[in-house]
């Protein structure tokens, strides 16, 4: 799962010196979807005994079963599964995993299943996700577990906010640090059309849509059939205007100006063809093919996207940051991120009969995430510190990224708390993609649920 959050200035520091030595290491790499049926599974065996929480009576080396979801789509999802599974094996043999793949459904099932409490041992979620769950009394409250203590003590400064809610409880154990949304360009596509990158300007992006359309091409690739990545891109204009993006809507009675502009300018952008007709029933694998086709100019994802699309388009492709009202506006607000990290990671069923054994393998699978990442990929963003050296090439915008923009942040996003504001910006920024709906429209859904 996806999920961003407030980052503090310490955080900052610390992410900065991670992403330095991650950088400076000069050593090896690699991150986009593809959906399997829920119902198929990958069993897992997993390796030195861990005790089983069924009886007291079991054996020590008892095999157990637990269940996980997660996403398991492309080598951003998968590859991280895959790893941790098979250091699984060797570290607790006796417990034996099934995958219960996610869905590129926006999350609705999964929301259904935390209500209902008819879920699998391990759960990968989000803030918004694990609200539900906490609500309906369905995953458990992690806060004295001994894998909690020693989470804490393994955080990379910065990251408390991923792990601890904020209503101070802990629901899981977060693999990745604080994410954010970036948009991708095809060099090889804006040289061609006569396109300066970066786009710094809202008239610059309406601009380069009509040249791109003029050529066949679509603009800017987006896989709206999941609502959160339309939510994602309206919060990157609006974190031009306002750096706390969403969060500025905590207490709020009604529409902050920023985001009203922002909503204006998805609604001109779309009039000037920046999205194609059908975006809001493409799903990432459609999306993400466009682009490392060569036949869409621009994607639209998080830095976890740089691993593939670099390995998709190799020196074609590059990365830049949400275009502003103004040049002048672009350039005081391009490092105020578009990522807002709140709690995520493994949570764990309060229904799972093996809870003992499925709260170690939640942080067990969270550790083993991050070292993958960190490892395999060379991403700096993980939650927890990691002793291992990269081992991995690392692609030339991942070193960009920790070269050129963690160091200079200025700010990330807050956390929008209020799930029903959050379900109307889902909704309606979807909407605003498609042709006919209009900012108005969307300011009067989103004030109609601000004042209830």
């Amino acid at each position: 799962m996806r999920d961003w959050t407030k980052l503090s200035s310490i955080g900052l520091a610390s992410i900065m010196a991670v992403s330095l030595t991650a950088c400076g290491t000069e050593t090896k790499s690699d991150a986009g979807s593809k959906a399997t049926p829920v119902t198929s599974t990958t069993p897992a065996a997993a390796t030195t005994a861990a005790p089983a929480a069924t009886t007291a009576a079991a054996p020590a080396n008892a095999p157990i079963k637990l269940s996980i979801y997660t996403n398991h789509f492309d080598d951003d999802t998968s590859k991280p599964y895959d790893y941790a599974v098979a250091e699984l094996k060797k570290e607790m043999p006796n417990i034996e995993v099934t995958l219960v793949p996610g869905l590129q459904d926006n999350g609705q099932k999964i929301k259904t299943q935390m209500a209902t409490g008819d879920l699998p041992d391990i759960i990968d979620t989000n803030w918004d996700i694990m609200q539900i769950g906490s609500k309906s009394n369905n995953i458990l409250t992690l806060d004295d577990a001994p894998e909690t203590a020693q989470f804490k003590k393994d955080l990379n400064k910065g990251n408390e906010a991923k792990l601890i809610a904020p209503d101070g409880h802990v629901y899981g154990y977060p693999y990745a640090g604080t994410e954010f949304i970036i948009l991708y360009y095809n060099k090889k596509l804006f040289a061609e059309a006569g396109i300066e990158a970066p786009i710094k300007t809202i008239d610059q992006l309406k601009d380069a849509a009509k040249k791109f359309n003029a050529k066949g091409i679509i603009p800017l690739a987006i896989f709206s059939k999941e609502k959160w990545i339309g939510n994602a891109l309206l919060q990157g204009f609006m974190t031009r205007e306002e750096p706390k993006g969403y969060g500025a809507l905590n207490g709020a009675a009604e529409t902050p100006e920023a985001l009203k502009l922002a909503a204006k300018q998805v609604e001109e952008l779309q009039k000037a063809g920046l999205f194609a007709k059908n975006a809001t029933q493409t799903n990432y694998d459609q999306a993400s093919s466009l682009f490392y086709q060569g036949k869409a100019a621009m994607f639209v994802n998080g830095q976890w996207e740089i691993p593939s699309s670099q390995k998709n388009l190799g020196d074609n492709v590059e990365f830049m940051n949400f275009p502003a009202k103004d040049e002048a506006t672009y350039e005081k607000a391009k490092f105020a991120m578009n990522g807002a990290g709140g709690p995520g990671g493994f949570a764990v069923s309060a229904k799972t009969k093996n809870k003992e054994a499925a709260i170690k393998v939640a942080a067990f699978m969270a550790r083993k995430y991050a070292e993958y990442k960190y490892t395999q990929v060379g991403t700096p963003i993980v939650s927890i510190k990691v002793d291992k050296p990269i081992t991995a090439q690392v692609p030339a915008m991942l070193s960009r990224l920790g070269k050129e923009v963690i160091p200079n942040i200025t700010s990330f996003a807050t956390v929008q708390n209020d799930t029903n504001v959050n379900l109307s910006i889902d909704v309606n920024s979807q909407n605003l993609i498609v042709a006919g709906f209009t900012a108005n429209q969307f300011v009067t859904n989103l004030n109609k649920t601000l004042k209830k």
